[in-house]
């Protein structure tokens, strides 16, 4: 009986919280298909809205760099995140006592505090307002979490593992490759889906370093949204339009980004 209560209970409050997560997640769907200028769900539902929003704010163009940006950015980051967090955690490289705090510092500063002296410095490599320019940024704002968070992964790997395939005769590419690689794939999937995500929502560095052209989809978004802001429903609509890919991502990868949170990626 007892069991039965706690079982009640249990789904009454996940249903609650339920509820309070996915509302607000309903209000602004209704308010991106509603007719009325105020978000308000009266009479039938206008999917024309995206189609405006789409072609008023220049989407296509926007959201095309952005993308551009978030997976060169987000490859560059799993590369280098694998090979030092696979470094720092299995191969114990020379030096690795100073070097990973090192590292790991990086994710201490923030963007406000280094900001300045990074947009004069890009100015005078002539890298404001440009695609490389930002994606090297994201690089070394993005690496430092990535390579504390893989090395943690292969650190939750037996050394038993590797002891024996070097026994075997396997190189440090070959034991990666074929051994680290495949166990801690969860691990690489979420941090995909966080560095894209971070990379996709960024609107600070973009609205410091590009401009015109290269205008990012928040950017568009924030510009968008200035324009129209007595119109709700057409505001809702671009938000759900820049949200889209990164909401598709989590679908598609939600089971390994789920197990590659429980795995316990940042394990000690």
């Amino acid at each position: 009986m007892s069991r039965r209560i706690e079982a009640i209970i249990t789904y009454a409050i996940l249903t609650v919280l339920a509820v309070a997560v996915l509302f607000p997640v309903a209000t602004f769907v209704g308010a991106a298909l509603s007719p009325d200028r105020a978000g308000r769900l009266v009479g039938g539902l206008e999917w024309s809205n995206f189609a405006t929003a789409w072609q008023e704010a220049d989407f296509a163009r926007a959201m095309t760099v952005s993308a551009t940006i978030a997976v060169s950015a987000v490859l560059g980051q799993l590369v280098l995140a694998v090979l030092g967090g696979f470094g720092f955690g299995v191969l114990g490289v020379w030096g690795h006592r100073i070097l990973y705090p090192l590292i790991v510092l990086g994710m201490m500063i923030s963007t406000e505090a280094i900001i300045v002296p990074l947009y004069y410095q890009f100015r005078s490599l002539g890298l404001t307002n440009s695609i490389p320019g930002i994606i090297l940024i994201h690089l070394g704002m993005g690496v430092p979490f990535g390579i504390f968070w893989m090395r943690a992964a292969f650190r939750s790997l037996p050394a038993s593992l590797f002891e024996s395939a070097e026994l075997d005769g396997a190189g440090a590419l070959r034991m990666l490759w074929s051994i680290a690689l495949p166990l801690v794939r969860p691990a690489i999937t979420t941090l995909m889906l966080l560095s894209f995500m971070w990379t996709w929502n960024d609107y600070f560095l973009s609205l410091v370093f590009l401009h015109g052209d290269n205008q990012t989809a928040t950017v568009a978004l924030g510009v968008f949204q200035g324009r129209h802001l007595t119109l709700f429903n057409l505001m809702a609509a671009g938000g759900l339009i820049v949200a889209a890919p990164v909401l598709i991502l989590y679908v598609i990868f939600q089971r390994k980004f789920i197990s590659g949170m429980l795995a316990g990626a940042l394990k000690e």
